[in-house]
């Protein structure tokens, strides 16, 4: 009896710690949106931003600010976090390793290899009308096109050791080709390639938000939906195969849902590190739990909270310079990767 209590009490008090957790990523992630909208080169109160998000057909200098520039970017980090958060969890519990992002599989490498194609030898000037655009597009045909040889090769090869080196190899190839276009390209060209390859959430529109949402949020569903037999595959593939999951399309499905969430990002802000390696580790340190239907929420919400604090630090840390977000969550989660990779070995 007195152990059916203890187990009662140990269940109540993680759901209060989880709850607590989930309410204190919610306030974050509003006031950080708060911040982002309020904060930048020009500061307004917020009573001004919230006037100015009652009219968005507003005329003036503080509507523009709001609606053509401000409320796109915060939308955008919020939700390329999420993003970035879900894929690493699901290549996390492909590979049973919390050491893996969603970039290892040659993702990020595919999608910056078509856009160096249209920025340093001048496609997009022959497709000037198509611009804004055209470079998003580039991406996305990278990514999923990445994402095709990836599948492909999955149908193939059983072992996770030999399809992560075969990611890697591929990212290395299409770096090494993208490296091979920066030195036969004009200066003027390099240029805005590199910025780019930094990655930014400054170049959204309403268009490109909207793709995302869809996209990206209909994908983020369906994990979430999937999350019991994702919690059996995490427990091995024979047992999850024992009850009733089919292992070979649940691979698959793992692996083009996490390179799709990472490639969409990818295409419409450029490379965005350590995200998707760090947060979801981030988020079972603090739920205490391996269980994805908690994961999964609290990653994305934790993902969409750092990703946008980072936004943050890199528009007015050397205001009115604004540093490169890859900058900046490199040295967010380097330290984290690090501290993993240590405790590791501490255990081995």
């Amino acid at each position: 009896m007195e152990a059916s209590l203890d187990a009662k009490s140990i269940l109540h008090r993680q759901y209060n710690r989880r709850l607590m957790v989930f309410w204190c990523l919610g306030f974050l992630t509003l006031l950080l949106i708060v911040l982002n909208l309020v904060i930048g080169s020009v500061s307004y109160p917020p009573v001004q931003v919230l006037k100015a998000l009652r009219s968005p057909f507003g005329q003036g200098d503080l509507a523009f600010t709001v609606w053509s520039l401000r409320l796109p970017r915060t939308l955008a980090t919020i939700m390329g976090g999420a993003f970035l958060a879900a894929s690493g969890l699901l290549l996390q519990v492909y590979f049973r390793n919390p050491i893996v992002g969603p970039f290892i599989l040659g993702i990020s490498s595919g999608a910056t290899l078509t856009v160096s194609l249209v920025m340093l030898t001048g496609i997009g000037f022959y497709y000037a009308t198509l611009s804004p655009y055209l470079i998003t597009m580039a991406g996305c045909i990278g990514a999923y096109a990445t994402v095709i040889l990836v599948l492909a090769i999955a149908t193939k090869v059983r072992g996770r050791a030999t399809l992560l080196v075969v990611g890697l190899m591929m990212g290395y190839v299409c770096s090494a080709i993208t490296s091979i276009l920066t030195a036969l390209a004009e200066t003027e060209r390099i240029k805005g390639f590199v910025l780019w390859g930094m990655g930014s959430f400054s170049r959204f529109s309403w268009l490109q938000l909207g793709i995302m949402f869809f996209v990206g949020g209909s994908l983020t569903v369906l994990v979430f939906i999937l999350a019991k037999p994702l919690n059996a595959f995490l427990l091995g593939e024979d047992y999850a195969a024992s009850v009733g999951v089919d292992i070979r399309r649940f691979r698959l499905f793992i692996l083009l849902a996490s390179s799709s969430l990472a490639g969409l990002v990818t295409s419409m802000a450029g490379p965005v590190a350590f995200i998707g390696l760090a947060v979801p580790h981030m988020a079972r340190l603090s739920l205490g739990t391996s269980d994805n239907r908690v994961l999964i929420p609290g990653a994305c919400l934790l993902g969409a909270s750092v990703t946008s604090l980072c936004d943050l630090i890199a528009r007015m840390w050397l205001s009115p310079v604004e540093l490169p977000i890859s900058a900046i969550t490199a040295i967010f989660g380097a330290p984290i990767v690090i501290g993993l990779l240590l405790k590791r070995g501490f255990k081995s």
